[in-house]
């Protein structure tokens, strides 16, 4: 549950950080890839 809680807040600061649709891609597909490493 903590670590959910941890993810959650990368994310929405990563969302927060981004400025254009580009960076929010980016963001987006570095969310995928560390919820991959994290299943794996």
């Amino acid at each position: 549950m903590k670590a959910n809680f941890v993810f959650l807040l990368l994310i929405v600061s990563q969302l927060v950080a981004c400025n254009t649709i580009q960076g929010f891609g980016k963001d987006v597909q570095r969310g995928g890839e560390a919820i991959e490493k994290t299943a794996q």
